[in-house]
């Protein structure tokens, strides 16, 4: 007889039902579960449950740690650092069917914006003939009188858009805002479709999900054919790593293959547009900008303005760049416009909004103010024009609000409070309904049709009215899945195969990020030779003679190496508890150039290279400073993490210019440390070094403690010290070898001229390894050592002035490469 095993009290399908039974019982009516068949959700719920089982807390930090491995973050403005992305476990269900609707509201919209743009800043029949009142137009911060009669490439002024959207109880779907100065979000909804499929793996085969992957071919397919050329070379321009969706940029240039670009790695010449790279300037077609239109060009718009290309709007008026979105477009984001979108749809389409705004009155109309003034309980007042107008800003009164209305109503505008659908969220360890808010994007194709992403991402808050849109804290965000019966055709941003042609060159390097790849290899090594100092110290030597019982002279110089380095004040003398004191300084005080401090330098470069570093550099350069008690604990888990990060240079790294300067950094700075330290410990006259303790101490900090032994058991001696630490080409930490790879670097890197003559930076590289390469342990001197330093200070200056072109630097240098 076969044993029947029963099936388990509490699997998948049993959590899903139970959570979704308790989950509706407490619902509101107009909750995303109860507009449609449960059955979606039930399906999404046993992929949850098949991942976490019972603990929903659970599945909560799974998606979380997703986020944070793919790199997701943001930062509110006036924070110092970044936050993780908020990514819910539960996504957002919408069925093909209502979605169709949407996306057909969303098209006919954006149209409509293109449209009313174009007329703002060309005919102006719309003002001209009273469909609006011209202080709609003028008065608005946001329209740039420059760009009135430019024309821009291609003809099209919007490229991408983003739109807000709300479920009303009764499940009618309404705007309300347009993005399109610089729309935020899409690179958000493609991480929430990674963190969110990452943890329910099996639910894209299940509900048919349709992908986000062909929204984004379309739109780079469509800033494309704006270009002149066939193989055009597109850029993002972000204002840098302090704009609060930096990390989103800069995933979406890395999976759209765009370049990361600053105003400053950017220059206007002879009307059209270069990137400044490490061979020259290079042109680029196209920018896709992140960067606020008013700070794009000081010559056209704010003279202020640090972050922006002199001369860009020039070269975009003779067509020879593409701006995605067109500068001035923003003028339709004004609350103000929402007012008049119906009208507009009339006169610019001949039909009626299929996604209508939000009621908005604009107080400028006097029937307009009587009715905001009439129901000012029932309706939400906010600015016109996206700035706080006097009366809002100081949180006045009712009575001051309307003296303020009296006086300046053209400031204001009324909206109706829209009250939202919920959908789950995982609070705790249960199910609770919280009310919710979709951006949804649209982006022109390269057939010049407008093409919707399927989904985008849900904003989800504690209040249930609309005012409530911003991440932040106590807010999460949302996948948003479109689903349907009919299969999903697999579709990736990847080339369909044997489609490309190969290529090993990995393409442009802007200076800035040559230079930031430059220093982040200085500090890293930086951090890791006084950290070294600080173990010897602090007694961490294995030399059983040595360490913790250095004599004072010796102690006196890994002091003076400390404090040489900028890392902390000069202790005022030499007992245990004082130098422990010092250590801790050096190792952890903000005010001076300590590890700490070190670290933040490469922390900072790190997040600004997020797009040419991986996921796990980035999380061992963002790792909080080690907190165990102990001094050289804390030390031993620095050391391990420089360790780690170097072996990811050294093993995952692709050998191109960025390891290369990367790598050039490293050597550069190891090469300083180790002339300073052989000055300091490895020289023949007893009153400067070259005793036991010295040597002992100067195998320490070149690392170098095991190799002389394998190769010197018999004792210490000075010359075989120096020659292994100075002049042994085969010891990775000797001064020969970082001599030999800086050579070898400089003269991979490309050069300006075609005479065949070594640049400066090639000529004191080679200068430099004579110098070694000619050197005898027996005979080495400070003087030497000295000069040593001095032609590595040299180099460094002659590698910035030739690959990390900024500021003033002169765009007709001899040679400098067009292309």
């Amino acid at each position: 007889m076969i044993a029947m095993h029963p099936a388990p009290l509490f699997d998948a399908a049993t959590h899903a039902g139970r959570w979704i039974e308790d989950y509706l019982s407490r619902a509101p009516a107009h909750d995303m579960i109860h507009a449609g068949p449960v059955a979606p959700w039930r399906a999404m719920f046993e992929e949850l449950a098949a991942v976490a089982s019972d603990d929903l807390g659970h599945a909560r930090e799974r998606v979380q740690r997703h986020a944070t491995d793919i790199g997701t973050g943001f930062r509110i403005i006036g924070d110092g650092e970044e936050r993780p992305w908020p990514v819910s476990p539960v996504p957002l269900l919408i069925d093909g069917a209502e979605w169709a609707g949407i996306a057909a509201g969303v098209r006919q919209r954006a149209e409509l914006l293109e449209r009313v743009t174009a007329d703002l800043y060309g005919p102006g029949r719309l003002v001209a003939d009273g469909t609006i009142p011209a202080a709609l137009v003028t008065g608005s911060p946001l329209f740039l009188r420059p760009m009135v009669g430019l024309d821009p490439p291609g003809g099209r002024h919007l490229q991408f858009v983003g739109i807000d959207l709300a479920r009303g109880p009764t499940g009618e779907w309404r705007v309300l805002a347009d993005h399109l100065r610089a729309p935020a979000g899409a690179g958000y909804a493609l991480e929430n479709r990674l963190a969110v499929a990452r943890t329910l793996g099996g639910l894209q085969d299940k509900l048919n999900i349709q992908r986000h992957a062909p929204f984004f071919t379309a739109f780079r397919a469509g800033i494309a054919a704006l270009c002149k050329r066939t193989d055009p070379r597109i850029g993002l321009l972000t204002p840098g790593r302090f704009n609060p969706s930096y990390p989103e940029q800069a995933h979406l240039a890395r999976y759209l293959g765009l370049l990361l670009v600053e105003g400053a790695d950017l220059a206007a010449l002879e009307g059209k547009v270069y990137v400044r790279t490490i061979a020259g300037l290079k042109r680029i077609d196209a920018l896709w900008r992140r960067l606020d239109p008013r700070l794009l060009d000081p010559l056209a718009f704010d003279t202020h303005s640090q972050i922006g290309v002199p001369g860009l709007i020039d070269a975009y008026a003779d067509g020879e760049v593409v701006l995605a979105n067109a500068p001035g477009a923003g003028v339709l984001e004004a609350p103000a416009f929402a007012a008049f979108m119906p009208t507009l749809a009339k006169a610019m389409l001949g039909e009626s909004l299929l996604l209508p705004t939000i009621a908005t009155w604009w107080c400028a109309g006097a029937a307009q103010r009587a009715h905001v003034e009439a129901n000012l309980d029932r309706l939400t007042i906010g600015p016109a024009f996206g700035h706080l107008p006097l009366g809002l800003a100081d949180h006045a009164s009712r009575a001051d609000l309307l003296a303020d209305l009296a006086r300046r109503p053209q400031d204001y505008v009324g909206q109706e409070e829209v009250a939202l659908s919920t959908m789950p969220a995982v609070v705790g360890d249960r199910l609770e309904p919280r009310p919710f808010i979709l951006r949804v994007f649209a982006a022109r194709g390269g057939d010049d049709e407008w093409v919707v992403m399927p989904g985008g991402f849900g904003r989800i808050g504690e209040h249930p009215r609309a005012t409530v849109a911003a991440i932040g804290e106590g807010l999460w965000s949302a996948d948003v899945c479109i689903h349907g019966p009919d299969p999903v055709t697999p579709v990736s941003l990847l080339t369909a195969l044997d489609s490309l042609h190969v290529r090993r060159n990995p393409g442009t390097l802007p200076s800035r990020v040559a230079d930031n790849f430059y220093w982040l290899g200085r500090y890293l090594e930086r951090g890791e030779a006084l950290l070294a100092a600080i173990r010897v110290l602090l007694g961490n030597s294995i030399d059983i003679d040595g360490g913790a019982v250095l004599p004072p002279a010796t102690l006196g110089k890994l002091v003076g190496m400390i404090v040489g380095a900028g890392a902390a004040a000069h202790p005022a003398n030499l007992s245990r508890s004082t130098l422990t004191g010092f250590a801790r300084a050096a190792m952890e005080d903000e005010g001076w150039q300590s590890v700490a401090t070190v670290n933040r330098h490469a922390r900072a470069i790190g997040e600004a290279s997020r797009d040419r570093l991986s996921a796990d550099m980035v999380r061992l350069l963002e790792a909080p400073f080690p907190a165990q008690r102990g001094m050289l604990e804390r030390a031993g888990s620095l050391q391990r993490r420089y360790a780690a990060i170097a072996g990811l240079s050294a093993e995952h790294m692709v050998r191109n210019e960025s390891w290369r300067f990367h790598d050039l950094g490293r050597r550069i700075e190891r090469a300083m440390a180790s002339a300073r330290a052989l000055r300091l410990f490895g020289m023949a006259d007893g009153a400067r070094g070259g005793g036991h303790d010295d040597l002992s101490t100067l195998l320490d900090l070149a690392d170098s403690q095991i190799s002389y032994r394998q190769r010197y058991p018999t004792g210490i001696a000075r010359v075989p010290v120096v020659d292994l630490v100075a002049l042994d080409p085969g010891n990775p930490r000797s001064l020969a070898f970082q001599a030999a790879r800086i050579a070898e670097h400089v003269a991979t890197l490309p050069v300006l001229g075609d005479d065949d003559m070594a640049e400066p930076q090639q000529a004191h590289a080679t200068a430099l390894m004579a110098t070694i390469a000619t050197a005898d342990a027996a005979t080495l001197n400070p003087d030497t050592l000295g000069d040593v330093e001095r032609r590595l200070g040299t180099l460094s200056d002659a590698i910035a002035r030739r690959y990390f072109l900024q500021g003033a630097e002169p765009l007709r240098a001899v040679g400098l490469t067009l292309a």
